[in-house]
């Protein structure tokens, strides 16, 4: 099963488009997880793109290091969340060509990191929103309530 996807740069540009808060400029999209996180090159290295979390963090310095961290066990745990994919993949939890996993619930909002939460959506659509949910909540302090999220069309 693979891990990753491929998106044209126009679904790219979509997805990405509320993620400008964290200042994406400098960095082109070389592929994403089955989640909707996002791999970039950026000006000193390779850079992840955490749905989950909302972090941008750069833990390789090139393509070769991206490469041997997605095909490692731990790599492939850590950026792809390879067992919860392959559990989703088990229960016929399968995202087509322009889809991708995504939770019902998002975990920033409290939801589980478990195939029960777990549907299929747009890419576009699945990472905008997360972008757009990461940045409302982004200045609360932890254990704020929640009382609603809007989302922009």
């Amino acid at each position: 099963m693979d891990l990753t996807k491929a998106f044209s740069a126009e679904e790219y540009a979509g997805a990405l488009e509320s993620w400008d808060w964290l200042d994406l400029t400098a960095a082109t999209p070389v592929m994403a997880t089955l989640f909707g996180d996002v791999i970039l090159q950026v000006p000193d290295g390779f850079a992840f793109l955490d749905t989950v979390e909302g972090v941008l963090t750069t833990p390789w310095a090139d393509r070769d290091a991206v490469e041997a961290s997605l095909l490692s066990q731990d790599g492939q745990d850590r950026f792809l969340m390879g067992e919860l994919a392959l559990a989703a993949a088990e229960r016929g939890i399968v995202p087509g060509p322009a889809q991708v996993l995504s939770f019902v619930h998002p975990p920033v909002l409290g939801g589980a990191l478990t195939v029960d939460n777990l549907e299929v959506q747009d890419f576009v659509v699945a990472t905008n929103i997360c972008g757009q949910i990461h940045q409302q909540v982004l200045d609360l302090p932890p254990g704020t309530p929640i009382a609603g999220v809007a989302v922009e069309g």
